[in-house]
């Protein structure tokens, strides 16, 4: 099969597209022919080596989108041929509330989705939902599931939220603001892009702050919130977070899944005297992927997506998520 392979830390100018044994499905697994697939920033992590327990060669890519070719001996779910999509998370385990030690992602350790076919648990393969698309479908898995759990699982939204989302234009950051405005929030996002910021007005954003032109970003988001938002959901955190701790509003919760900028410092007064509720995420359980995918089912929700690309074009593909330069998933056509 065809399959971008990862052989060598370096950056993704070592994504190679190559000819890669075809894999079989093993007890209890299914072998999926993949039609789409879709990049994460974890993705281009690993060709950095700034992800634990690298190991090679490895198949990247977590999102994807197909149909099911075989069933592994004792395997059940999907029927041959069924148009699925795939929850990326392995082996979450039985504690909702967090994953088991041994849970991955796919995608590194195990072969990913930026091939012809793989192989994943069968309780891993869902139906695809019949109003979407392979390549919209391919976009939602990872991204979708920690907006998810971020916004609705951790952070507990509500209609009478105002919610902050720094940082728009990635894929979660996309999801998270969706996902706030189907539950009926005002949403706040900011950008040093006036791009990204007009991209996100059009999807439904209340406020749009370019916090690179705004002489005090933080002062005009408490303005703008009447006092500070309810709802903070972070994946940059530095300088960023600790802004969004001192600006919530009393009693709010701070939902944090990634920090970008590294580690920030922080004013305990600002955490507990207005009594804030700073909650950490990552990924989501299978419960949540469930969850995810009806919204997607069941309305009009659509990912956002910012390009749609060629198998032989993951590397530039790769390299432009690195530059930041996307509003949205960067989705891979697979299938010819």
């Amino acid at each position: 099969m065809q399959a971008i392979v990862l052989r060598e830390i370096g950056g993704p100018q070592n994504l190679h597209l190559e000819e890669f044994e075809t894999p079989v499905a093993g007890p209890g697994e299914l072998l999926v022919k993949i039609n789409a697939a879709a990049f994460n920033r974890r993705d281009v992590f690993i060709t950095q080596g700034l992800y634990p327990g690298i190991v090679f060669p490895v198949i990247p890519g977590s999102d994807g989108a197909g149909i099911v070719a075989a069933h592994g001996p004792g395997a059940s779910g999907p029927d041959v041929g069924t148009s699925v999509l795939i929850n990326p998370m392995i082996g979450w385990g039985d504690n909702p509330a967090v994953w088991r030690a041994d849970s991955a992602l796919l995608g590194m350790p195990r072969h990913g989705t930026f091939a012809e076919y793989v192989t994943v648990p069968a309780e891993n393969v869902h139906p695809k939902p019949a109003r979407l698309s392979d390549e919209a479908a391919a976009a939602i898995p990872l991204g979708g599931l920690t907006a998810y759990r971020a916004v609705f699982t951790r952070g507990r939204i509500t209609k009478d939220d105002v919610v902050l989302i720094p940082g728009i234009g990635g894929g979660v950051q996309t999801f998270a603001m969706l996902f706030a405005k189907l539950a009926g929030a005002r949403t706040i996002v900011t950008s040093s892009s006036d791009a990204k910021l007009a991209r996100a007005k059009a999807l439904g954003a209340d406020v749009v702050i370019n916090y690179k032109t705004s002489e005090n970003w933080s002062k005009d988001v408490r303005a703008q919130s009447g006092g500070g938002p309810t709802l903070v959901i972070d994946s940059i955190g530095g300088e960023t977070l600790a802004k969004c701790l001192d600006i919530a509003k009393p009693g709010a919760r701070v939902v944090i899944y990634g920090g970008t900028t590294g580690d920030a410092k922080i004013r305990p007064f600002s955490v507990f005297w207005k009594q804030l509720d700073v909650l950490g995420t990552s990924m989501g359980s299978p419960a949540d992927f469930s969850a995810m995918l009806k919204l997607f089912a069941e309305g009009t929700l659509e990912p956002a997506i910012d390009e749609v690309v060629a198998l032989n074009d993951v590397p530039a593909a790769a390299q432009r998520l690195l530059d930041g330069d996307l509003f949205g998933k960067i989705v891979v056509r697979v299938a010819s």
